[in-house]
């Protein structure tokens, strides 16, 4: 059965924000087996989940994983990101499909803050500078 990755951010009015979860969804594609990793925004851009999950179904997908690229399990979490799903689903019922938990709390995030503040500091030598 071919299996698809749905990522889903909030999505944003700069381009630049959304870039990020484009080459996030890069670099998944490169280090996984799915057979199709897509990318979605919950609103302001496009694609949008509707339109990413009907991508996954045009390559041939049979189940879609649906990943919240959140820090934490708020209301886009619990409400939203289900409710725009299960719509997007209901036009494919034949296609299997779920919702991961957001990255929440985990050791492998922290070890990213780590490494980003070593960065800042040995940039910055604490002048407050970016």
């Amino acid at each position: 059965m071919k299996r698809a990755l749905l990522l889903v951010d909030h999505g944003s009015s700069r381009d630049e924000a959304n870039a990020v979860l484009v080459h996030v969804a890069e670099i998944i594609r490169d280090r996984s087996d799915f057979d199709t990793v897509r990318y979605a925004h919950m609103e302001i851009a496009e694609p949008t989940i509707p339109q990413g999950f009907d991508a996954c179904v045009a390559d041939g997908a049979r189940e879609v994983i649906v990943h919240p690229y959140f820090l934490a399990p708020g209301s886009h979490y619990n409400e939203d990101v289900p409710r725009l799903v299960a719509e997007a689903a209901a036009m494919h019922p034949e296609v299997r499909w779920t919702i991961t938990e957001p990255l929440g709390i985990h050791s492998k995030l922290c070890d990213v803050v780590l490494e980003r503040v070593e960065a800042a500091l040995s940039r910055s030598a604490g002048d407050g500078s970016r």
